[in-house]
């Protein structure tokens, strides 16, 4: 065990949705701390919110938490917010108020010299600037079942939500070809299409859709009939929340995404004739056992953010480039999303197999 700062006591919160792999993340983060550095980790109650309330809401973890099962749990053992921006917090009265320096009270309070936050992109950037010149090092850490973060190729819960999608699909399948159905499977991809894409691919889709390229359904229907002629009469179509057709928006239900598939089934039936149905897969994206990959890329960022800190470094993101563990300025993320890019190797690999994007 390393004597390099003894006494030092980080922090670890996870910020904005929920997915598989955050545990694993912290597990790493607490095995790294204790057993290379000695340190002392405070794992924060409901991401920023814990470091706001007065108490503030923690709890030490140490070694022998994590013996066990935590590794295979979905969600986070800490609890999550995604919503209470501290520079614009909505107060109970109505009222909004600038609570950031609350937010750095709390850390003082619990003497946390360093934080590691687990979230996507605004997460990051909010803590990144809620820490900055705070004399409290931060690391980002990136989790979106999305995989939108720039500049890196895997974001932790994305692995374990494509897995979810392609096994909906292995399951659509019998049944769209016992009944000669068209079977619409309807993924998260709010701003990018990388569950559609990649689900899609693996789990044998003839059509994709994803936010990226807008749709045709005249040219779905071609597609189907394509399929017609070869003597199939069944399909699957995977789509992306907010996927959208050339002349018209994403579909909103009560201000988020979501009913694309529906719509879909309706344009389908009615330009073929054909027999639709729609499965919304939902949150069952976000929850469940991490897959192994989730697993290990989620220790590889834990370890390598807890190293950060042991360096001195702040206003840091790990990333996973080129099948190896790197860190980046936060700030080259800020403002940023990772759309899917239309000529990206998968898109093309797609293309090469005679999926139909709709375009």
């Amino acid at each position: 065990m390393s004597d390099e700062q003894p006494n030092k006591t980080i922090g670890v919160l996870t910020s904005g949705g929920d997915c598989a792999g955050l545990n694993a993340v912290i597990r790493a983060v607490v095995q790294r701390a204790g057993n290379t550095y000695g340190w002392r980790v405070l794992g924060i109650h409901d991401g920023t919110h814990g470091l706001l309330r007065r108490l503030v809401e923690y709890e030490e973890l140490g070694l022998q938490l994590f013996t066990g099962n935590i590794l295979r749990m979905g969600g986070t053992i800490l609890g999550t917010v995604n919503k209470g921006n501290p520079f614009a917090f909505d107060m109970p009265d109505g009222t909004i108020e600038d609570r950031s320096e609350a937010f750095i009270d709390g850390c003082h309070e619990l003497g946390i010299s360093g934080l590691i936050g687990i979230g996507g992109d605004g997460s990051l950037a909010i803590l990144h600037k809620l820490t900055d010149g705070k004399g409290i090092d931060f690391i980002g850490v990136p989790k979106t079942i999305d995989n939108d973060v720039p500049l890196t190729e895997f974001s932790v819960g994305f692995s374990t939500a494509v897995n979810s999608a392609v096994d909906a699909l292995d399951r659509l399948q019998p049944t769209a070809a016992s009944h000669d159905r068209v079977m619409i499977l309807e993924v998260m991809g709010r701003d990018a299409g990388h569950i559609a894409l990649n689900a899609g691919i693996a789990g044998g889709a003839d059509v994709i859709l994803i936010p990226e390229i807008p749709f045709n359904v005249d040219v779905i229907a071609k597609k189907l009939a394509s399929l017609a002629d070869l003597g199939r009469h069944h399909a699957l179509i995977i789509c992306a929340e907010a996927a959208r057709p050339k002349d018209g928006d994403s579909v909103m239900k009560g201000g988020n995404y979501g009913g694309i598939g529906q719509l879909l089934s309706d344009q389908i039936a009615a330009a073929t004739g054909a027999e639709t149905r729609v499965t919304v897969l939902g949150h069952i994206q976000r929850g469940g056992i991490p897959c192994s990959q989730d697993r290990i890329i989620a220790s590889a960022f834990g370890v390598h953010a807890t190293d950060l800190l042991a360096k001195g470094a702040g206003g840091r993101m790990v990333a996973w480039q080129h099948r190896q563990v790197v860190d980046l300025p936060i700030a080259d993320i800020a403002g940023r999303t990772r759309c899917v890019d239309v000529k990206d190797t998968l898109v093309a690999t797609a293309r090469g197999l005679g999926i139909s994007f709709g375009d």
